[in-house]
């Protein structure tokens, strides 16, 4: 992960750490935090507590989203300090949920904007310069745009994946696919690494191919406190204790202390949190096979 991060990751960067509810890349985010990265514009359909992380830590000027919270919970307190400041320490850019999937498709298509209706009847364009209206060359009605989101960084959390970066997920999905197309660059990080023969023995669970990877992680437990389908459970526990632990600057700044900055990579991370592994490791439930003959 540190080398990863420390030779893909610059200042300046758009960085997408993406993931719907599981597969949310905490350590990745951490290794950021560690290596100290400055003014990155960070975009995500929800950010949650990875980003307040990371905000907190000072990695972030500018925030390109569709909802921000702790899931469940409530707010993001170092996001909201920092909105709320006066003059404000982020900048923001919102779209709705469906805006920012039209942002990374168009990106993954290597087009320049995406049409949708979904805005008809909102206030976001009004705090939004950049969703545009365009005229259908086929029907005259007037659409909404949005451009493409091309980042510089996506990364994405994965159940396995080869050597080569070829990537399984399977449980619920989000747009990682969308968004390591339209990235320029794009870590994946896993949970184990099998045999190539492994990934070609089930090919339609392959969501992103190896072409598309330039650097692959193995690390286990990566994506605590979210969850890994068939690997780990959500720390919802968890989650419910940021808000105490984040509310104030203090136990923030402690927190980052205590369990990015006092620890070396993500092993020490589980060696800090004793029992937390047979707590949420996930118990089997085998889905049915299938036949691929021929």
């Amino acid at each position: 992960m540190k080398e990863a991060v420390g030779s893909l990751v610059k200042d300046g960067d758009t960085v997408v750490i993406e993931g719907f509810t599981h597969l949310i890349c905490f350590a990745a985010g951490h290794e950021i935090i560690r290596q100290g990265r400055k003014n990155l514009t960070l975009a995500r359909l929800t950010p949650d507590l990875i980003y307040d992380q990371l905000i907190a830590a000072g990695c972030a000027k500018k925030l390109v989203f569709s909802w921000a919270g702790n899931p469940g919970v409530g707010s993001l307190h170092a996001f909201r300090r920092a909105v709320e400041s006066k003059p404000p320490k982020l900048e923001l850019e919102e779209y709705s949920h469906f805006g920012m999937v039209a942002r990374l498709a168009a990106g993954s298509a290597n087009l320049p904007f995406w049409p949708l209706r979904n805005y008809d009847g909102t206030d976001i364009p009004k705090a939004n310069a950049r969703i545009k209206q365009v005229d259908c060359p086929f029907t005259g009605e007037k659409l909404a745009a949005v451009p493409a989101l091309r980042p510089d960084v996506t990364i994405v959390h994965a159940q396995r994946a080869d050597k080569n970066g070829n990537t399984q997920i399977w449980g619920l999905m989000g747009v990682q696919k969308e968004a390591a197309f339209a990235s320029k660059k794009v870590i994946v990080v896993v949970e184990e690494i099998v045999d190539e023969s492994v990934i070609r023995s089930d090919p339609n669970r392959t969501l992103i191919p190896g072409l598309q990877v330039d650097s692959v992680v193995l690390e286990p437990w990566g994506a605590h406190p979210s969850y890994a389908q068939g690997y780990y459970d959500r720390d919802n526990d968890f989650y419910v204790a940021w808000d105490k632990i984040a509310r104030e600057e203090a136990g923030l700044k402690k927190y980052l202390d205590e369990n990015v900055f006092g620890v070396k990579d993500r092993a020490g991370y589980m060696q800090k949190n004793p029992g937390l592994a047979e707590r949420l490791k996930a118990k089997d439930l085998i889905c049915a096979g299938v036949n691929y003959g021929y």
